[in-house]
Parts: C-alpha cells; sequence; structure tokens
C-alpha cells in the first residue's frame, strides 16, 4: 500500500507510515501469515513505535490469507526456535503461564486505543488467532472470499487473544458461541449482515478501500474523533444516565476547546 521505508520489519510483521496514517502487514504469506510469539512481540512493538502524528493504523496481510491462525509448531515438542513449546509451557508454574498469555495478548489489545482507530483489511482465511486479530480492530472491511473461523474450542482450547469480547459485543452471546464451539467458517455476507464487517468489497479492491476509509475518518477533526470513540467504546460498560453525563462532560470539553479556554 506504500513504497515508504518501514519503521519495522522483522519476524513477519512490517510497519511503514505516510503522516497520518500506518500500515502494519502480515508478511509471511508462504505460511498464511501463520502466527507465532515472535510475531506477536513484534506487532506490539509496532504499537509502541506509532509516531503521534498517526491517527489512523490499517491492519492488512500478504498473500492470499489475512493470517491462518497459530502456527501448528506451536504445540510441537521442539516448539519454535529460541521458544518454549506451549506444552512445556503447561508443565511449568500457572502464574508464569498466566503471565506468558498475558504478554501475547499485548499484541492485541492496543489496537483500540483511544487516540487511533484501527482498520483491519481481511482477506481469505482469518482462522483462530487471525480471527482475533481482526476483531482486535476498531473497523473490518472484507474481501469477498473472506473464511473467519474460531477453531480454539474444536482443538481443545478456547479463545485467548481477546477476540471473546469484541465478538459477542458485534454478533451477541448465542452467535458468539455457535461460532466458537462449532468452529465453523463465517463467509463474507454473513459478517457484513451480522456486523462482523463494516464493508464487503472484490479482493483485488481491498487495499484501495481500506485507504478510502482511512481518509474519510481523516476528514473529522482528530479530538472530535477521539472522544467520540472513547463515548462509544464505553457505552456498552455504561448505564443510560451514565452515558448521558459522559456525553455531557465531552462536550463541554470540545465546546471550552472550540473557544479556546480547553484546560
Amino acid at each position: 500500500m506504500t513504497s515508504l521505508d518501514p519503521v519495522l520489519d522483522k519476524d513477519g510483521v512490517r510497519l511503514t507510515v505516510d503522516d497520518a496514517v500506518a500500515t502494519v502487514t502480515l508478511t509471511n504469506p508462504a505460511k498464511r501469515n501463520a502466527q507465532s510469539p515472535a510475531l506477536w512481540r513484534a506487532l506490539t512493538e509496532a504499537g509502541r513505535l506509532l509516531p503521534g502524528s498517526v491517527r489512523v493504523v490499517v491492519l492488512r496481510g500478504e498473500g492470499k490469507s489475512f493470517s491462518a491462525g497459530l502456527d501448528r509448531q506451536a504445540f510441537a515438542p521442539e516448539g519454535f526456535d529460541g521458544e518454549p513449546s506451549f506444552l512445556d509451557m503447561a508443565r511449568g508454574p500457572e502464574a508464569e503461564l498466566d503471565a506468558t498469555i498475558a504478554a501475547y495478548q499485548e499484541a492485541f489489545t492496543w489496537w483500540r486505543r483511544n487516540d487511533i482507530v484501527s482498520i483491519a483489511a481481511v482477506q481469505g482465511h482469518a482462522i483462530g488467532a487471525g480471527f482475533q486479530l481482526a476483531l482486535a480492530c476498531d473497523l473490518r472491511i472484507v474481501a469477498e472470499d473472506v473464511q473467519f473461523a474460531m477453531r480454539e474450542t474444536s482443538l481443545g482450547l478456547v479463545p485467548d487473544l481477546t477476540g471473546t469480547h469484541p465478538l459477542v459485543n458485534l454478533v451477541g452471546y448465542a452467535r458468539a458461541l455457535e461460532i466458537c464451539a462449532t468452529g465453523r467458517f463465517v463467509h463474507a455476507e454473513e459478517a457484513e449482515r451480522t456486523g462482523l464487517a463494516n464493508l464487503v468489497v472484490p479482493a483485488d479492491q481491498l487495499d484501495a478501500a481500506g485507504l478510502d476509509l482511512a481518509a474519510a475518518l481523516l476528514a473529522a477533526p482528530r479530538d472530535a474523533v477521539v472522544e467520540t470513540k472513547a463515548l462509544l467504546s464505553g457505552a456498552l460498560s455504561r448505564t443510560y444516565e451514565e452515558q448521558r453525563t459522559a456525553e455531557r462532560a465531552a462536550q463541554g470539553r470540545r465546546l471550552r476547546d472550540l473557544a479556546g479556554l480547553a484546560d
């Protein structure tokens, strides 16, 4: 999407920045952008390296698949080079396992920061960890060939990379349970109908659609977008009256700022 020199390019992750728009690309199409602890650390680093000028982050994957999920080598006895296998981690102290999973989750949490809007541009397979990475973003544009699936439960595991909360918020408890417990595919039409996808486009238009949406998001003043995102992201945890109060406080801040009376 851009020819700029990368800010980060390692372990299957490339970060480029073009003024207010950053692009995070998964760069291992030969393995369908399968995920590993090294990739998660690189994604976490990408979030920390974002310049303050960035307002929109587009997440995309090279090749035919966005991400086919966790690299199965994680469950092999030898694991990844220089990494403990997941089986070895399971045999260790419970507190250490919890801390390790929490560190992995950091790769999935920064996409919803209030100071940015994140867009996942998703084509082909987005399975397991790939589905959860797409769910980590604020918005999703998908290609017509997209195939979402949450396969963890089918493998005797649970989704643990922050995907359960946004999935329930988007499609409701009953549908989320059915998607996770069956491990079935969710295709483009259902994704758009149920709110998993904001927009469906032909695969060859996916990158352009991501840039178009990024440009539209940049049209409004940054502070207004930040305040609006904070209002909306917290709405489900507030009562109606609490949300009214939050709206008044946010609007007061915006009006004072526009009047040159900001604190």
